[in-house]
């Protein structure tokens, strides 16, 4: 079975492109040196006097065995299938020793599948044991050996185990740098799914102050006017002892207050409910909407009412810190609630995020060994490094199994805005 005889029957490797092919081209090559190896066994066998049925059932047992392992079905695609295979194999490789001490060749693709297939003690002990057929069949079939028969597979068998670990290593690293990349695609993908919020709530805070703009031009205009008309109509027809100019100002006096109330309506529509919530609580509430749907997070937002509006530099580094927690959260946390609030903190504005995920070690992480992964680690050191060149911080609290807080803090004014209004007397 592939699972079997292939370094991808491990769960670490699966799904990784670069590292499927290489092992594909691996079991090729196992395949070729069992062929050859074999090959090479029987021929030998039979050249020291073993009869040739005798010789050739071994290496076809041999082959036979190890061709079972790429063509059957691979119905149980585990670890320890493939360590019971190896046993079989290796059994089947001893009863073939015995017919001839020439099948000793094989020796080297057993100490490569090892490699493969067996954690590093098993591995070793394996190798071990096979070292010891290859040193004692050739004794007792012709009664010694020879410095060359020890030390010669010894070496092999070491360079073997060696080239083999070192190759799974290497597929190892494949799969991770296909992660990594995979990672940094994904990161791409929300920077620029990002951008576009950003993009789509500077454009409704843009209409949102333009027509505050209009609306407060109208009323401090047009219905100040409509106003003043109707007050001065009202007190010359209380004063006019003329029956036609009297009508005439009552009927002025009608008409500006139907058209005062047309534009307080006008205003009130240019005024929106939305203009009491900022736009920075509306992208967030975008976000966690988004992230609800994508993961089955129940997400709550809440926000203070006292906030004041806050510079666009602000909004962006808090928006941009709160996407890229949230992606941590999917991604690492394993949570099932996230809670996200936007506080006013005097001076400060503060962006908190708790989740009841799986959590991490801090003291861990900050020293440079994190208890989450490499992804989110830089995640949260660029989370930092942004707020910091802004004046602000992120503050972490966590512990494994008792999920994270996160609380990233920024000055609502720039820090030269707010020393020259202290300078101010």
């Amino acid at each position: 079975m592939n699972a079997v005889n292939t370094p991808l029957s491990q769960p670490e490797l699966a799904g990784s492109a670069s590292a499927a092919r290489t092992a594909r081209a691996m079991e090729v090559g196992q395949h070729v040196i069992a062929a050859l190896l074999t090959t090479i066994g029987v021929i030998r066998a039979v050249g020291v006097g073993t009869p040739a049925p005798a010789a050739i059932a071994a290496g076809l047992a041999i082959l036979a065995w190890h061709t079972a392992g790429a063509i059957l079905p691979a119905r149980t695609p585990s670890r320890r299938a493939a360590v019971w295979w190896l046993i079989g194999f290796a059994v089947i490789w001893i009863a073939a020793v015995a017919v001839s001490s020439e099948f000793v060749w094989v020796a080297f693709l057993l100490w490569l599948l090892a490699g493969h297939l067996l954690p590093t003690v098993w591995g070793l002990t394996f190798s071990a044991l096979v070292l010891a057929v290859v040193i004692v069949a050739p004794i007792l079939q012709h009664g010694g050996t020879s410095y060359a028969n020890v030390f010669g597979p010894a070496i092999g068998g070491v360079f073997a185990f060696a080239i083999s670990r070192g190759y799974l290593q290497l597929l190892h690293d494949a799969a991770e740098r296909e992660r990594l990349v995979a990672s940094l695609r994904l990161a791409q993908q929300e920077m620029s799914a990002l951008q576009d919020e950003l993009l789509l709530a500077q454009r409704h805070s843009g209409a949102v102050a333009e027509r505050t703009r209009i609306s407060r031009d109208i009323h401090d205009t047009v219905a100040q006017g409509l106003s003043s008309i109707r007050l001065l109509a009202h007190a010359g027809a209380a004063r006019s002892q003329d029956p036609e100019a009297t009508d005439t100002l009552t009927r002025v006096e009608s008409l500006a207050g139907d058209s005062l109330t047309d534009v307080r309506r006008i205003i009130a529509a240019l005024a929106p409910a939305e203009l009491e919530a900022a736009a920075l609580a509306a992208a967030l509430r975008r976000v966690l909407d988004r992230a609800a749907e994508d993961s089955g997070l129940a997400t709550e937002l809440h926000v203070d009412e006292s906030l004041p509006r806050l510079p666009t530099a602000v909004e962006v580094a808090l928006l941009r810190t709160a996407q890229s927690a949230l992606a941590n959260v999917r991604l690492h946390a394993q949570a099932t609630r996230v809670v996200l609030s936007l506080i006013d903190d005097d001076a400060t504005v503060r962006l908190d995020l708790i989740d009841d995920g799986v959590g991490f070690d801090v003291a861990a992480w900050e020293s440079g060994d994190q208890g989450r992964s490499t992804t989110s680690g830089y995640g949260l050191r660029f989370m930092r490094t942004r707020l910091r060149e802004l004046g602000g911080g992120l503050d972490i609290e966590s512990a494994p199994g008792e999920g994270t807080a996160l609380s990233a803090h920024l000055p609502i004014a720039p820090a030269p805005t707010r020393r020259a209004a202290q300078e101010t007397p």
